[in-house]
């Protein structure tokens, strides 16, 4: 399975990082809009772990892209703030498949990746 994780926050980022690359998974760590939008570009992306709130760039701005770049490529938000805690993300965004605090525990991120990259192509 191959994850990309847009995190803004390396700390953060790198221990999830580690955890799936124990799992097995293909891991790609990057910190922004523009390192994310030029990997997916390039590299098949079956799960994204995204940060709602990016310290360069807009998070939605890269999961349109992955939407039109990558159309099977499903969407796991985290945040650590209450902005669309409604659930409204899923009507703003198309590949929405999970919306997770920032401190989920990494095993059960890596239960919810499991999950929604099941029945990935």
């Amino acid at each position: 399975m191959n994850v990309l994780i847009v995190e803004s926050q390396r700390e953060l980022g790198t221990l999830w990082k580690r955890h799936l690359d124990r799992q097995g998974m293909d891991v790609t760590l990057v910190g922004g809009q523009e390192d994310a939008i030029t990997h997916l570009g390039s590299h098949p992306t079956d799960i994204i772990v995204l940060d709602l709130v990016l310290e360069e760039g807009a998070a939605l701005t890269v999961a349109d892209y992955a939407n039109y770049r990558r159309p099977d490529a499903r969407v796991v938000f985290v945040t650590n703030t209450s902005f669309f805690s409604d659930g409204s993300i899923f009507a703003h965004s198309a590949n929405a498949r999970a919306f997770l605090p920032s401190d989920t525990a990494p095993e059960d991120l890596a239960a919810m990746i499991e999950h929604y990259g099941a029945d990935a192509p």
